[in-house]
């Protein structure tokens, strides 16, 4: 599968099958074989693109922090569809990468046809838990830059991201997972956003993802046209603990947006 110069850097990634573009962005500590399950059901009638996010797998992870914001990873995103020549998609994404969806919203609505938002949030309204947030993403970090991949993989602070297989994690660069914490995941903001969504929006979180079923919520309330689904016996990720019924679940939304290519 190919790879392009993307924003200053090399990123990986994968294009299936035809019909309307639909781009899916993987959690933290993911990579493109986190929706590896998905492929087939959704390119059988739509063009599926996954990617790796900058910082994993086979993309570049650069050294420089400053090489790491919502703003540049949100870019990403953009050149590689238009890269692809694609004018317009669904944009979804899981956790990281559903909080990168709504800020793709927020910068190229025009290029937005719907967003999907799996197991993910938008920030915190509390101090305090936005707070502890930080506090438990700056530790993780540490974790990565002192201990390595062997070490992070070894701690509490992976305990959520089982959508990655260890032979996969293993061969993550810690410095770029650790420079995404830092530059990325601190300080989380797009509560003000929902309200402005104009496009229709899919929310879906798994019932035993307690972190984030009051940020779905949430989100369901605040976006204009939002539908809410919880996939029962599912965790943070829900298309690896639940494929068919998440498959189900996306490709029931999106047929009922009647999208053509």
């Amino acid at each position: 599968m190919p790879e392009a110069l993307i924003n200053g850097i090399n990123l990986y990634y994968e294009d299936n099958g035809n019909g309307f573009p639909v781009i899916f962005t993987h959690g933290f500590a993911g990579t493109t074989k986190s929706w590896e399950g998905q492929v087939a059901a959704f390119s059988k009638k739509y063009r599926f693109i996954t990617y790796d996010m900058r910082g994993h797998g086979q993309t570049d992870a650069p050294d420089d922090l400053s090489k790491y914001t919502r703003d540049i990873l949100v870019e990403d995103i953009y050149q590689l569809l238009r890269h692809l020549g694609i004018q317009k998609a669904v944009i979804g994404g899981l956790s990281l990468g559903g909080y990168l969806t709504i800020h793709f919203y927020n910068q190229h609505p025009d290029m937005t046809a719907a967003i999907i938002l799996m197991d993910t949030g938008p920030g915190y309204r509390n101090q305090e838990k936005a707070e502890e947030w930080n506090r438990v993403r700056t530790d993780c970090a540490r974790v990565l830059e002192n201990a390595g991949m062997r070490g992070f993989m070894e701690s509490e602070y992976s305990k959520d991201d089982y959508y990655t297989t260890p032979d996969v994690m293993i061969k993550h660069n810690p410095v770029g997972l650790a420079n995404i914490n830092r530059g990325v995941m601190l300080n989380l903001w797009g509560l003000d956003i929902l309200p402005n969504i104009k496009v229709p929006a899919l929310v879906i979180c798994g019932d035993r993802d307690t972190p984030f079923l009051s940020a779905t919520d949430y989100m369901a309330q605040k976006i204009p046209v939002a539908s809410k689904v919880i996939i029962s016996n599912a965790g943070h990720g829900v298309n690896i603990d639940q494929p068919r019924v998440f498959e189900e679940t996306i490709l029931s939304f999106l047929d009922d947006l009647k999208l053509n290519p």
